[in-house]
């Protein structure tokens, strides 16, 4: 397949953002970009922008009919990548819910620090300030179906247009907050997609209690949405949409998870913040209750239960980082 080579500009300026009100913590990806050509590649993508703030890190700015702005993603590249020849998997990690990109991004976790001499393709796609990573049930803004940009048209994309494996074995799904929740709602609805799946400080339950709230994940996802995503729209409804949240929802979906490799993290002493307190104890909670589904089912998976609030520990990361190379396919 031939590689997308746009010339070289000094285009990233984030990605990620931070904890908000109403929403998990985390943001988009913004950057500026000179105008590269417009050709469409036959998924129901057309590239808009792009360019490269180094050899590693390449930007792209999508027009897609599933979205109705322009996302962007960055992916970053292994050191050797243009000089190897060989294919790489692929991480694709999540960001967090909210309006500032300014407090917590993967560049400000100095992302590239981190896979430096990693043989890893890491893709960092928009999700939007409240996307939940889904189809919403209602927008008043357009549309807003984050999952089938991610999943119907960026990974093949991804596997068109740069040297992956694209197969079960040459991919992880990770991400930061409600990026956690997305890479565990991914990782089991696209069974054959992810071989590797992680949640730093991610809600893993929909129905169960979240902060003393029975369903609490649930009410937060429509009320973040509502509040800075859909315009008043919903992902799971007003009504809940059942069948929908049943989907969505890792504890109801646990052998979907046999055979993966799994990474939880969650904080137990979040800052006397409102926020970052809702934020964590919801997350300790429904970690804890998807924790006891797989124990139970005899599932293995890796949890970590470490001091602090709602935010992506650099050890912890570069330790799931190493994790995932050794599971997937090797470059």
């Amino acid at each position: 397949m031939g590689e997308h080579r746009p010339t070289r500009r000094n285009v990233l300026k984030a990605v990620g953002g931070t904890s908000a009100a109403l929403a998990l913590g985390g943001g988009g990806v913004l950057a500026a970009a000179a105008t590269a050509s417009a050709a469409g590649d036959g998924r129901g993508l057309r590239i808009m922008e792009a360019g490269e703030s180094d050899p590693r890190m390449w930007y792209y700015r999508f027009q897609t009919a599933a979205i109705g702005w322009n996302p962007a993603v960055n992916v970053l590249l292994p050191d050797d990548y243009h000089t190897s020849g060989r294919r790489y998997p692929v991480l694709y990690l999540l960001h967090g819910g909210g309006t500032d990109q300014d407090f917590i991004t993967w560049d400000r976790l100095h992302i590239r620090d981190l896979t430096a001499g990693k043989p890893i393709i890491v893709v960092m796609p928009d999700g939007g300030h409240a996307g939940w990573y889904s189809n919403p049930v209602s927008s008043l803004v357009g549309p807003r179906n984050w999952e089938t940009f991610h999943i119907e048209q960026l990974i093949p994309w991804i596997d068109d247009n740069f040297r992956t494996y694209a197969e079960y074995d040459g991919r992880a799904v990770g991400g930061f907050s409600m990026g956690g929740f997305g890479a565990l709602k991914y990782a089991a609805k696209y069974w054959g997609h992810f071989a590797s799946v992680s949640s730093h400080s991610g809600p893993a339950s929909l129905r169960g209690p979240a902060a003393g709230i029975n369903g609490g994940v649930v009410h937060w996802a429509n009320a973040s949405s509502a509040a800075i995503e859909l315009g008043g729209g919903m992902v799971y409804g007003m009504p809940w949409d059942q069948n929908r949240v049943s989907m969505d929802n890792p504890c109801e979906r646990v052998e979907s998870y046999r055979n993966k490799r799994i990474f939880m993290v969650a904080g137990t002493s979040p800052l006397p913040t409102f926020w970052d307190r809702f934020n964590e104890t919801a997350v300790l909670d429904t970690q804890r209750e998807f924790r006891g589904f797989l124990g139970r089912a005899g599932i293995p998976h890796e949890w970590h239960e470490v001091d602090g609030g709602h935010w992506v520990r650099p050890d912890l990361f570069s330790q799931d980082l190493d994790g995932i190379i050794d599971r997937l396919r090797k470059a």
